[in-house]
């Protein structure tokens, strides 16, 4: 009896395999297609880790399947070479990660061949080519150009370990999902994708997925669409307003106090005003250590810190206290919450810990009219009302309709549409990712501006106003250039802009890229007026490159990414859609 010699054998056949191309898969084959794709993997590390092979090993399985049943199969597969994860690595190991990226690849590479997976490696592709990342930043543009992505100072995710921004998607449980860092607000001048706009089409999309209904719920939660109203309620003895949004307006009768989140643009513009205005700065101190999840965690202890200034409800002239409190989120709604303790468990335990009254307008199944005094009694859902004048005795749902419309009759309320979901954070202050393709050019700011006031209704995409510089009728400005005067996007024939090799390519802290210490990189000409320019030095964030490369294993086999983008229509719609995926975000 011989014994079975695996690893001479298997090295025999997969020497086979690869010379005969055996996994290539051609397009045009009349064949049902089956396009299996796997999350493939990012280099932060030297190898393949068990998670990998994990799922690999099921895509193999069944690409192998649907071919013995008459498939023609596409599996390919390639690397995630740019952002955090290679460059945490490379700064670990002290190496340039252009150089420790073509190790690795070469590393994984290596690997996923031992294993004999049935990759068409033919298709293989990395985002750190610049002939990828043209696309990538073409796609980028796009979106630019239509309005999509906007420059924004708000504060955001600042991980103080990798010295980044950071997207929401990027954090677990408050906390950096590369480092471990306790995550901390920021304000730092960000290019941010309008993911919102979106927000609609993606809640109306779910119920034709064949996904897990948990999956689905965590979705709709995610996106988080609430319809309310904002109310706005005059500040006594001063020339400001609060406004807030509430689902619950029918219980407003019963509202005692407001809390103003201490990232709220309300609080940031008023803190030296505030006759607490000291205290007030310590608290928003204290608060910027405190990632959201932990603050808006239930039953945690809440805390907060009077403003000194009083509020008018209209309804019924009472005085409510302004507080500043750090369980209200400034990027939530208007970042203000009015405080209703006899119908929310949360502003029950504020009001609780602020000794503040508690008012009863619900009266709900049990008919329990009595004055609610623990958090047992607290009336959130069903019931009527009562000590609410001209709602008493309506239904909840009746009484919220009667109230909006009351409110906006009265000028005081206006019906809007909320999410929880937030514009996507798309700069990153690293160095390995792709340029972001703009320049700042101060010309062009002003030819912006001036073509603003000059004809304040210019179309966009419109021809500037020409009254006070005769030359500038000859350049035009996309919505996203009149969106961020200033900002001009680079021509699609001048793509890529490639990312410049460096020395130093540790994060700075300060908030900016170390990009932005490269002069050559830095200084250039605009591509719209050759006026002097400077060029973005914030770099993408990893998902830029992934987000796309399901279509990226369909161009590959026709051309290195060249454009114009139409000429891969027909493998698009040869190939596409995925039929199976294995992987996570995307």
């Amino acid at each position: 009896m011989h014994q079975y010699d695996h690893t001479r054998i298997e090295k025999k056949w997969r020497r086979v395999w690869k010379e005969i191309g055996l996994y290539k898969i051609k397009d045009g084959k009349r064949k049902p297609k089956q396009y299996i794709l796997d999350m493939f993997p990012y280099l932060s590390g030297e190898g393949l880790h068990v998670g990998h092979p994990k799922g690999y090993i099921a895509t193999d399985v069944y690409s192998r399947l649907k071919r013995m049943q008459g498939h023609a199969v596409l599996h390919p597969m390639g690397f995630d070479a740019f952002g955090l994860p290679a460059e945490n690595y490379a700064i670990k190991n002290k190496i340039n990660p252009s150089i420790s990226v073509k190790k690795n690849v070469r590393r994984f590479k290596k690997q996923l061949e031992a294993l004999g997976f049935d990759y068409d490696w033919s298709r293989e592709i990395n985002t750190t080519d610049p002939n990828y990342y043209r696309v990538t930043q073409w796609i980028f543009l796009q979106m630019f150009h239509r309005g999509l992505a906007y420059r924004s100072n708000e504060p955001i995710n600042w991980c103080p370990s990798c010295q980044t921004g950071l997207a929401n998607e990027d954090l677990e449980d408050g906390k950096c999902e590369r480092c471990g860092s306790l995550v901390e607000k920021r304000p730092i001048p960000q290019w941010v994708l309008k993911i919102t706009d979106y927000a609609d089409r993606l809640l109306e999309g779910l119920p034709t997925l064949s996904w897990p209904e948990s999956i689905k719920e965590a979705q709709k939660n995610w996106i988080g669409r609430s319809e309310g109203i904002n109310i706005t309620y005059t500040v006594e003895g001063h020339f400001e307003s609060v406004t807030v949004f509430t689902t619950r307006p029918d219980t407003n009768f019963g509202a005692t106090f407001i809390v103003a989140a201490p990232d709220s643009s309300f609080v940031s513009r008023n803190s030296e005003r505030f006759p607490e205005a000291e205290k007030i700065k310590a608290y928003i101190v204290e608060t910027k250590t405190k990632s959201d999840i932990e603050r808006i965690a239930e039953g945690r202890k809440k805390t907060g810190v009077f403003t000194g200034w009083y509020a008018t409800n209209q309804l019924n002239g009472k005085r409510l206290p302004i507080y500043v409190g750090d369980f209200v989120l400034g990027q939530v709604g208007t970042g203000i919450v009015v405080g209703v303790p006899g119908h929310d468990k949360r502003d029950f335990e504020f009001a609780q810990a602020m000794s503040l009254e508690v008012v009863r307008v619900v009266i709900g199944p049990d008919k329990d009219a009595s004055p609610i005094t623990h958090l047992e009694q607290v009336q959130e859902q069903a019931g009527v009302m009562t000590n609410s004048r001209f709602l008493d005795g309506l239904d909840v749902h009746d009484a919220t309709t009667r109230i909006m419309d009351y409110l906006e009759q009265k000028g005081w309320g206006k019906r809007v549409v909320n999410y929880k979901l937030r514009d996507w954070v798309f700069s990153r202050q690293r160095y390995w990712g792709e340029p972001i393709p703009l320049v700042f050019c101060e010309d062009c700011r002003k030819r912006v501006e001036n073509s603003k006031s000059q004809n304040p209704r210019l179309p966009i995409g419109g021809q500037a106003s020409s009254n006070q510089n005769p030359k500038s009728s000859k350049f035009k400005y996309s919505k996203g250039e009149q969106m961020n005067p200033g900002w001009v996007g680079i021509p699609e024939d001048k793509l890529p802009v490639k990312l410049p090799k460096v020395k130093s390519y540790e994060p700075t802290g300060t908030g900016e890229s170390p990009l932005a210490a490269v002069d050559s990189f830095v200084n250039t000409k605009c591509p719209k007026c050759g006026g002097p320019a400077k060029r973005e030095t914030n770099t993408m964030p990893q998902w830029a490159g992934s987000c796309w490369y399901h279509l990226a294993y369909v161009m590959r086999a026709i051309s290195n990414f060249q454009f114009p983008i139409s000429k891969y229509r027909k493998a698009f719609k040869n190939w596409l859609p995925v039929d199976m995926y294995v992987g996570g975000a995307e």
